[in-house]
């Protein structure tokens, strides 16, 4: 099964590594989902993630933030953005998880912002949930 993160969940993750989203990057490096991500989304996750209050949150420094963004880029499977699908949202900052999630053909988007998405994702029958939810629904 084919995944992409919102930015929002990889930053669960990393503040919270009891937390569902922390589990879904386990499952990642263990192969048992895929996760996706074009490069203009990896450059946020590593944007908003090397931000002060959570690198402090997750009680790391900026060696150890390093770290974790490279375990992040071994993961991730490269998503080519071939069509641009904008706007599909009411805000244009999400647009690039949508996109990566079309091109990437996912079969879920993860997010904690599920009104932001819900139509959008419909129109390209995409299955839009929370981490803890969607953790729960898989075999």
């Amino acid at each position: 099964m084919k995944i992409v993160m919102d930015t929002d969940t990889i930053v669960a993750a990393l503040r919270s590594p009891t937390g569902a989203s922390a589990e879904l990057l386990r499952k990642a490096r263990r192969g048992e989902i895929t996760l996706a991500a074009s490069i203009s989304l990896f450059m946020e996750y590593e944007a908003v993630c090397s931000r002060p209050e959570h690198i402090q949150a997750a009680g790391l420094d900026a060696h150890l933030m390093g770290i974790f963004l490279d375990g992040l880029a071994h993961l991730v499977e490269p998503v080519e953005v071939h069509f641009l699908w904008r706007p599909q949202l009411r805000d244009p900052a999400d647009e690039l998880v949508l996109e990566a999630a079309v091109n990437a053909s996912a079969q879920a988007l993860l997010t904690f912002n599920l009104k932001h998405f819900a139509n959008a994702a419909q129109r390209f029958g995409l299955c839009v949930s929370q981490p803890g939810p969607f953790l729960r629904s898989l075999p």
